[in-house]
């Protein structure tokens, strides 16, 4: 009988890395799995032996040997076997820094990715999984950095149907995502900015970025802002907290603390205290 295998992540490290790994294994699908509500990280399944059917945003895709698919968070979706045996592999991942390299990379819209028989695709992520099996990696560092190699071996071995619809969707967001990457220091800065630069309207907006990343726009722009505190906190050692706050976008030290926080699981100052 064939072993199926599973690793996780302690979910107590996961929130200090820009990428990180939540769950990578293998599995054979016994039958339908429906997520009515997605689920809470970013979700790539790819089938390894037989055929499977994955449907999301009222399409349904066919999932043979050699495809794939990634989902943003909490977009629902479904999927179940068509063969007598679909065995599959799969690795779900989050981090501050996941959405804006997904966009960077063209990797927005959840669409099956095809690649060739020999294609470094093939067989990356199990092979993944015997390093995470051999190694000791107890914070994940290992596996974020082979997560980051895998989404760029996507990129640049994976065929898309919709690559067309992906670049459009990236070069329509690109505005928004640089200047928030120009303002996100400025306390003021909200929705009603947002929707200026790119000319739409909120419903689209909104729609456009979930699409993207799972997310709103305004908590996009949270997560950015605990990204630069994260940068400040570390390569700014002497720089007190409140004053870091500030910086980074936040009205008081008491909002960016409990943020900082809920979105870390770990205070600043202790979170500073990791890297000194």
């Amino acid at each position: 009988m064939k072993t199926y295998r599973r690793f996780a992540i302690p979910s107590g490290q996961t929130g200090q890395l820009p990428l990180f790994v939540e769950t990578i294994g293998t599995v054979r699908e016994e039958g339908k799995i429906a997520r009515a509500t997605g689920y809470p990280c970013y979700h790539w399944l790819q089938t390894l032996n037989g055929e499977g059917s994955f449907a999301v945003e009222g399409r349904k895709y066919s999932l043979p040997a050699g495809s794939g698919i990634l989902v943003p968070p909490e977009m629902p979706h479904a999927y179940e076997p068509v063969s007598e045996s679909w065995e599959t592999v799969y690795l779900t991942f989050g981090g501050t820094a996941a959405a804006a390299m997904l966009i960077a990379l063209g990797l927005i819209e959840p669409a099956p990715v095809r690649w060739d028989k020999n294609s470094p695709l093939a067989g990356y992520l199990e092979q993944m999984l015997d390093r995470i099996e051999a190694d000791n990696d107890p914070f994940g560092l290992d596996a974020s950095a082979d997560a980051y190699r895998f989404l760029l071996t996507l990129r640049r071995h994976g065929r898309s149907g919709r690559q067309d619809s992906v670049e459009r969707a990236s070069e329509r967001l690109r505005p928004l995502i640089e200047w928030m990457e120009r303002r996100y220091d400025d306390p003021s800065a909200g929705l009603a900015d947002m929707r200026a630069v790119l000319g739409m309207p909120p419903s689209t907006m909104n729609e456009l970025f979930r699409r993207a990343f799972g997310q709103p726009p305004y908590d996009y722009l949270i997560d950015l802002r605990i990204r630069k505190a994260k940068e400040m906190l570390i390569g700014r050692p002497q720089e007190k907290v409140s004053r870091i706050a500030a910086l980074a976008g936040f009205r008081d030290s008491s909002h960016f603390v409990a943020t900082f926080r809920r979105k870390t699981g770990l205070p600043p100052d202790k979170f500073r205290q990791l890297y000194e």
